[in-house]
């Protein structure tokens, strides 16, 4: 069995999607947060991630789409 991970950053959250093949890509990074969390809805529906996996890395969707948003709205780049 897999030791539980920490989702901290949208990097922890891209290699789960990964595990299962999933790599978002729209060139947007706020469009790609979105089509993040979509994928991770699916997973979970599916069955294949758990409760607990699927709500912290929820979180970071969350926290991310936020900041992100914020960065545009300010125009403040990177």
């Amino acid at each position: 069995m897999a030791l539980p991970r920490e989702y901290r950053m949208l990097y922890d959250v891209q290699q789960l999607l990964k595990e299962f093949n999933v790599f978002v890509y729209v060139g947007k990074r706020l469009y790609d947060i979105e089509l993040m969390a979509i994928e991770l809805d699916h997973l979970y529906e599916a069955g294949v991630v758990d409760k607990t996996t699927y709500m912290k890395a929820k979180i970071v969707l969350r926290k991310e789409h936020r900041e992100e948003e914020r960065r545009e709205k300010s125009g403040r780049l990177y």
